[in-house]
């Protein structure tokens, strides 16, 4: 039987997005059913066949944020990171420096690419450019580990620290093993989320390659999807043990009751009906609910041909005679896929959707797809009851994590 006391809680939640910084300014826009997906932002923009994308807005100054020295280590997907920490962190109103407490805190981000804008950038002057020197600091701000390091400089957490990087699905996989450090005891607090900083030129480049960019809108689950739409951000949250939190006098704003992961273990980037279900029928029991306590399913939803259908079946193999019911949106259709954010930038989604009592929707959702045969929230936010709710996370290579998320 589970200890209670080690439950798990978010107390803290902070942001950044193609609607700027903070969380409340990414929930106001998605619960308004609020595109953030614009025209491209890039030197080399006319170079490129896809021109759009979801990207935190121009007049971002990390300046304004991170202090000069400590800016000179960032590269772009730490600077997310950091800020996004900081606002979490101040919404719990934790004192990290409480004596004791910082052996008992940890970090566990997620990326997909981690410093990828300066490695893009220092491979431009080696290559490009012909120079025979980097930045002094290019390692410090490429490596994988940087932005979960960063942060625990930053509030002087001196329990684990680590990345964890499985593509698409990164978010999730960080934020479960957050909740298995508080569960296991091994962490009281753990600060945990993901980032992403991936529209560089080599990126954009590369994902054009792979011919899954839609070049006009994110359509997903709609008969007239064309592909997916790039985007990127940062969202961390603050959890804490029930017991801690109760201890200090905090009210959670969920629950975080139960993780799914599974492995496709076939394609390396065809996604498996089979194994998404499995991810979303291990939440579901790690959290001790049944299929028919969800109310709303914030799915992975890229607008790719393929991963719309699958997930379509996986909803029905898991749910069955009730996932007709069901509520299930894709907020990628506003945020865009930020790739190892997407799932921290959805978890936003899902706990304003619990806390507010409104599902934000699916937008552009113009034909329907016999093969989409689902309630999607189309085009319009909906006022609902959310009590249970599961989050959706697939990604190339057949790594599927799953969150079970509970109001309070």
């Amino acid at each position: 039987m589970r200890d209670a006391s080690r439950d798990v809680v978010v107390t803290g939640i902070g942001a950044i997005s193609a609607f700027g910084v903070g969380a409340g300014a990414l929930w106001s826009a998605l619960r308004e059913g609020r595109g953030g997906i614009r025209p491209l932002r890039h030197p080399r923009a006319a170079e490129m066949r896809v021109g759009i994308a979801a990207q935190v807005p121009a007049d971002f100054d990390p300046a304004q944020h991170i202090d000069e020295r400590r800016l000179a280590m960032l590269d772009r997907s730490s600077q997310f990171a950091l800020i996004a920490a900081r606002e979490a962190v101040a919404q719990s109103g934790l004192d990290l420096s409480r004596p004791g407490l910082s052996e008992r805190a940890g970090v566990v981000i997620g990326t997909g690419i981690g410093g990828e804008t300066t490695h893009d950038e220092q491979s431009q002057r080696i290559y490009g450019e012909g120079a025979t020197r980097v930045h002094p600091l290019t390692i410090v701000r490429l490596m994988m580990n940087a932005a979960a390091s960063q942060v625990s400089i930053a509030f002087g957490l001196r329990g684990p620290a680590f990345v964890v990087a499985t593509a698409c699905a990164s978010s999730n996989h960080a934020i479960g093993q957050a909740v298995q450090l508080i569960r296991s005891g091994v962490a009281d607090v753990v600060l945990t989320g993901g980032t992403e900083a991936c529209l560089s030129y080599g990126a954009l480049r590369a994902w054009e390659a792979l011919r899954v960019l839609a070049d006009d809108a994110c359509r997903p689950f709609s008969a007239s999807r064309r592909g997916l739409v790039l985007g990127e951000g940062a969202a961390v949250f603050v959890l804490e043990s029930q017991a801690h939190a109760t201890a200090r006098g905090a009210a959670g704003l969920a629950r975080l009751a139960g993780i799914g992961m599974s492995s496709d273990a076939g394609d390396i980037v065809a996604p498996d009906a089979k194994g998404a279900s499995r991810a979303m029928d291990l939440a579901l029991a790690d959290a001790g609910l049944a299929p028919t306590d969800i109310d709303y399913i914030n799915a992975h939803g890229t607008g790719t041909l393929v991963n719309d259908g699958t997930e379509t079946q996986a909803i029905h193999c898991s749910f069955g005679a009730h996932a007709p019911r069901l509520a299930v949106s894709s907020t990628k259709s506003m945020h865009g896929h930020a790739l190892g954010a997407a799932g921290a930038l959805e978890l936003v989604a899902v706990l304003g959707a619990i806390r507010d009592g409104v599902l934000p929707p699916t937008l552009n959702l113009d034909r329907p797809d016999p093969d989409c045969d689902l309630d999607y929230v189309p085009n319009q936010p909906r006022e609902a009851r959310v009590r249970s709710a599961l989050s959706n996370s697939f990604a190339f290579g057949g790594l599927n994590a799953v969150l079970a998320v509970t109001a309070m």
